[in-house]
């Protein structure tokens, strides 16, 4: 079994990425699981989502405590919130950061990848100049970094998933792909 915690802020589509997530991986004939936690919900406040993905049936309907992939859709969680909690040893993080800026000093057990989202998002004009919404470039960098779940599957989710503007998010996925790309610690 594959699980993925996603981390963000109201507003950036953590929950429509787990979501995304999950259809691209029913598309490739997985069973999955995708769902979200919050509490009190304002725009800009922390959100979790999960995603489990399994070549047999998934019982499992709690949060996620060990997973595999964590994925940071917004870097000032870094400095707030524990996102690498009980990340498998062998685990990978995506993390959405500025181009050119140095990552702060992270446990060196974990592989770690960036992809400046934020960028690429305002560049599709997906959300606004002022808070552009990164989910789906998020999703192309993860399509590049984890093994099981392919590009393509990830492009149809998104088609069926945006609300708007359909192909600025696919080119944002595949912008991201391309750029996403390891740090070493």
């Amino acid at each position: 079994m594959i699980e993925v915690r996603f981390h963000g802020r109201g507003g950036q589509g953590v929950v429509i990425a787990s979501e995304v997530l999950a259809k691209a991986a029913f598309r490739m004939g997985f069973e999955v699981s995708a769902f979200p936690f919050f509490g009190v919900e304002r725009r800009g406040a922390p959100v979790t989502a999960f995603a489990r993905i399994d070549s047999k049936p998934i019982r499992i309907k709690s949060s996620i405590y060990e997973p595999d992939y964590v994925v940071v859709l917004d870097s000032s969680l870094l400095r707030g919130v524990d996102v690498l909690e009980g990340l498998k040893p062998d685990g990978k993080v995506l993390i959405n950061y500025p181009e050119g800026k140095k990552l702060p000093n992270l446990p060196p057990k974990f592989k770690y990848f960036v992809i400046d989202a934020t960028s690429i998002a305002a560049s599709h004009g997906i959300g606004s100049p002022a808070t552009p919404i990164v989910n789906t470039a998020i999703m192309g960098g993860f399509a590049k970094i984890c093994e099981t779940v392919a590009l393509e599957p990830i492009l149809e989710s998104i088609r069926e998933s945006a609300p708007i503007k359909e192909e600025e998010n696919v080119a944002a996925a595949k912008e991201a792909y391309e750029k996403t790309r390891e740090v070493a610690m």
